[in-house]
């Protein structure tokens, strides 16, 4: 499965990154059919945020909702690893839904898609598309 990304989303993702360093960024992806149009930076309220991260409730129903209410879907998620690797950790294999949501990883500018199946993480690729 090949993703499109909207190059605002992505360079929105990366901007949320190096705000949040030294925690990690986390976020929403919206859009539809495997286009991620834009990427929702949401507050990470786990108690430890530089090494974990856990989206806020209040954004992520908000945009449950607002996707029944015909706005964009909820693709999935992009979340950082300030100090690791672009590759889900042991964490987030641990603490994954296996909902089959896209997950974006960031690690140094490096962003990776991923697909969270029942069975663990299938890598993605992507390309990236201008406005």
């Amino acid at each position: 499965m090949d993703i499109v990304i909207d190059a605002a989303a992505h360079d929105a993702i990366l901007r949320s990154v190096k705000e949040s360093h030294p925690d990690e960024a986390c976020g929403l992806l919206l859009g539809s059919s495997g286009l991620i149009q834009v990427a929702l930076n949401a507050a990470n309220v786990h108690p430890e945020p530089a090494r974990h991260f856990e989206i806020d409730p209040v954004a992520l129903v908000a945009a449950h909702r607002d996707a029944r209410a015909g706005g964009p879907e909820v693709l999935g998620y992009y979340h950082s690893h300030p100090n690791g690797l672009a590759r889900p950790s042991e964490t987030d294999l641990r603490d994954a839904a296996h909902d089959g949501r896209i997950w974006l990883i960031v690690a140094h500018e490096s962003v990776t898609a991923w697909k969270d199946t029942p069975s663990g993480f299938e890598p993605l690729s992507y390309t990236l598309q201008e406005g």
